[in-house]
């Protein structure tokens, strides 16, 4: 039987969620109903999301930036799962979800300072670039060890569900992410202690650099929730609006207390793993014709353009306007100067200890001269 109550199984492999059909209609019975306004803040902000992340490249390859992990491709997966969540939930991110930052409120000059590593970077320089957080915006830590954010949003799931706030945590990570300790860990508990979570694997197709037929011999990355008791869904995750629906789904279904959903988005990285890959396979990926015809932002403008809500002449001054954003917030960034060096001993203790205090004051002092010699 089909745990999923929005997919049906396909022979042997659960079908994904679409709501764009091929044609560039909707299917009415799983349409989310979202209004104009809506959908348009969501296509500006996944083409913001890309123009973002075409400059960042440049930006490395110019040796102005040390590294960027983006997101080509994956602007619906990304974008489209934030908006489907509430105010006040959690995001526990891997590292290519900058566009639900930005969509929940990170600013894009935090974000840039982040990137240069300056003294405003909410990080203080302590971290490699697009490592990113924000209390405010409800978006946790990033770190790069695979798969580790997957138990922290469990456990701060259950620990808001103890303090009863109604609290659901989305966590992202990628397919290669499945065959980790943690996803294990985190979906046994999440199984068990029916965590109010939502699990969401980006299946990019790659896991950094293998094909899913070489990281698993399920079927589909969703039905590995069936052994650990967790509901599970699919969706085409370069489909912005079945995003939306199949994340609203899990949301609802985690916030009434029925347990987590592990959500599989169907997406493609259009580039390497990260600006350290050899370019070639940028190339190599977006000459993938089926996946370009599926571009999610292609496909969202299409559908805007066929309603009569979209043109060129929107089109050029949406593009026009962010790349003078992008490049204010560079020139910014630029020009901050990094992080001041006492401010290494920061963050540590909540008072800081004597030697700490000790250490800092000769640093400020300057090096003093060696005993024992003239």
């Amino acid at each position: 039987m089909n745990a999923n109550p929005d997919t049906v199984d396909s022979g042997n492999e659960l079908a994904a969620l679409r709501v764009i059909r091929d044609d560039g209609t909707l299917d009415p019975a799983q349409d989310p109903g979202l209004s104009r306004d809506e959908v348009v803040s969501l296509y500006e902000a996944m083409l913001r999301t890309r123009l973002v992340d075409e400059r960042l490249v440049s930006l490395q390859r110019q040796g102005r930036i040390g590294f960027h992990i983006g997101s080509l491709g994956e602007e619906a997966t990304i974008v489209g799962s934030a908006f489907a969540l509430r105010p006040q939930d959690f995001i526990f991110p891997a590292y290519r979800e900058f566009g639900a930052a930005l969509l929940r409120g990170f600013r894009l000059q935090s974000y840039l300072d982040n990137m240069f590593g300056n003294r405003r970077d909410p990080a203080k320089g302590r971290q490699m670039p697009d490592h990113y957080t924000s209390a405010k915006t409800r978006l946790a830590s990033i770190s790069s060890p695979i798969g580790t954010q997957i138990i922290h949003a469990v456990g701060y799931a259950l620990a808001a569900r103890i303090r009863g706030e109604d609290v659901v945590t989305l966590t992202y990570f990628g397919e290669g992410a499945t065959s980790s300790n943690d996803f294990h860990n985190g979906m046994n508990f999440a199984g068990v202690l029916r965590a109010p979570t939502v699990l969401l694997c980006r299946n990019n197709g790659w896991a950094i650099s293998v094909p899913p037929e070489r990281q698993t011999a399920s079927p589909t990355f969703a039905e590995k929730g069936r052994a650990y008791g967790v509901r599970y869904a699919r969706c085409d995750g370069n489909d912005l609006l079945a995003v939306v629906r199949a994340t609203r789904d899990a949301v609802a279904h985690a916030a009434a207390g029925k347990g987590p959903t592990l959500l599989e988005c169907v997406t493609y990285r259009m580039a390497g793993h990260s600006t350290s890959d050899d370019p070639t396979i940028y190339r190599e990926a977006v000459a993938v014709e089926s996946w370009r015809q599926r571009d999610p932002i292609a496909r969202v403008r299409g559908w805007l353009g066929a309603q009569g809500w979209w043109d060129d002449e929107k089109q050029e001054r949406l593009e026009k306007s962010t790349d003078a954003e992008i490049k204010a917030a560079v020139e910014q960034a630029e020009s901050a100067g990094p992080p001041p060096l006492e401010s290494m001993f920061e963050d540590v203790y909540s008072q800081m200890p004597a030697h700490l205090a000790e250490q800092r004051a000769e640093l400020l002092s300057g090096p003093r001269a060696p005993q024992g010699h003239r």
